[in-house]
């Protein structure tokens, strides 16, 4: 079993330690960690705040109908639903069934101004193995009626011209785009159909330059194009295989051709990779994309949570194999869970900045699925490889009652939901 750091002050530590009941979610303003951060924001119960640093808190509550606990497939049954009552309270050592493991979800690029407020009062830190996502810059591209442009490649350069950051636009035409601190982008091109053009970006506010330690800026476009959608989408399901991992790998074991079935394999392909750490039987194990199910399944039921040992594994390696030399399609939405519960090695930062960068240039949603017996620093490693891919930040949690502890993350209002459905809803929520 992987042993514990501790990465924070004690007093963070010391909050981290609530549990829920199961279900839904009332608020996590009621935790001991949120009701830290809101003493320390001013954050009221109705989810405001007073500006800090420049950054006035904006609080997003997600719609009535958006990641609800839905009917949940357990045993390969459509009908049969997610019961709470039913959870188990020890850990459980037998196969889950499907809709059993429970998490949360979690935005930050949606909620930038809780993201801010966190790093202006120092309560989480970056860079992250070299992932820095403090200094953000939104270019929202809109077409000549003034509909989301999307798919557009957005680059952002600074005063030399150098490029420092290559994102695609989404379905809102926004495209995130990040600086390294202490180097302002300037201009960004934008390009898409064989067209190109250059803007300049609108600078962030005085006071959030001032403040040194987070920022944002919003630039609008309007750019003579029409959007080019993607018709096909591609799922990788990044696996750590190591010791600690068993119930995840449980999972996902009995969970793939359930999330395959519901999304089926209609313009749709699917790869699954494995990684574990120097020493062990292999580093990294990968496998092209393919529309056939069984082959995948295969490979998933082959596979065992062994070796490991020490605290980080191989991170870096497995993303870099996985961003780089994977089959993706050009023409799709590319979505990659990295399902995990340590860090990369220390020493691995220019590979995993140089990945990130690929990986935002290619369009690839990388969504880390944080496990048990995650520490601090896994949490905030998970949240720069969202928030630099615009992923989004998934969670495991005790509610279900399966495995060890999970940590509690630093964040706003959430639902606990099955695992099954926020992966299903993600999936749904980035298509085209």
């Amino acid at each position: 079993m992987k042993h514990k750091k501790v990465f924070l002050s004690m007093l963070i530590v010391a909050l981290i330690a609530s549990f829920y009941g199961c279900g839904q979610k009332e608020s996590a303003h009621d935790t001991p960690v949120n009701k830290a951060i809101d003493n320390t924001y001013g954050i009221t119960a109705d989810g405001k705040a007073a500006d800090d640093g420049g950054v006035t808190y904006e609080y997003a509550e997600p719609a009535a109908d958006a990641y609800d606990m839905a009917p949940a497939t357990t045993n390969n049954n459509p009908t049969a639903t997610y019961d709470p009552s039913s959870t188990i309270s020890e850990p459980q050592t037998q196969k889950p069934s499907a809709g059993q493991l429970t998490a949360g979800v979690w935005n930050d690029n949606d909620n930038w101004g809780f993201f801010s407020n966190l790093v202006n009062t120092d309560l989480i830190s970056f860079p992250s193995y070299g992932i820095d996502p403090r200094f953000r810059t939104v270019v929202n591209v809109k077409d000549n009626d003034g509909n989301p442009l999307v798919n557009a490649s957005v680059s952002l350069l600074d005063n030399k011209n150098n490029t420092l950051w290559t994102s695609l636009t989404d379905k809102n035409g926004n495209a995130y785009l990040f600086s390294p601190e202490g180097t302002d982008g300037v201009s960004a091109e934008i390009e898409l159909n064989g067209i190109k053009q250059s803007c300049d970006i609108q600078k962030a506010t005085e006071n959030a330059q001032n403040n040194n330690k987070s920022s944002d800026s919003v630039t609008e476009v309007t750019f003579d194009s029409d959007s080019k959608l993607y018709k096909n989408t591609d799922i990788m399901f990044i696996l750590d295989t190591t010791g600690s991992m068993s119930d995840e790998m449980l999972f996902l074991q009995s969970e793939f051709t359930a999330i395959t079935d519901k999304l089926g394999t209609d313009n749709t392909r699917y790869a699954v990779n494995f990684y574990r750490d120097e020493g062990d039987e292999y580093i990294t194990k990968c496998n092209s994309f393919t529309s056939d199910i069984k082959d995948l399944q295969s490979a998933l039921n082959a596979e065992s949570a062994q070796g490991g040992g020490d605290y980080p594994e191989a991170v870096a390696d497995i993303l870099k194999e996985s961003i780089f030399d994977s089959n993706w399609d050009n023409q799709s939405v590319k979505l990659a869970f990295l399902i995990f519960d340590a860090p990369p090695h220390d020493g691995t930062d220019d590979s995993i900045i140089a990945t990130i960068k690929e990986a935002s240039a290619k369009g690839i949603h990388i969504i880390p699925v944080v496990s048990s017996n995650s520490e601090r620093e896994t949490e905030l490693f998970g949240r720069a490889l969202a928030i630099t891919t615009n992923g989004q930040y998934v969670f495991l949690t005790d509610d279900s009652g399966i495995g060890d502890s999970h940590l509690e993350p630093i964040i706003g209002y959430y639902k606990v939901q099955s695992l099954y459905d926020i992966i299903i809803n993600i999936v749904n929520d980035y298509k085209q």
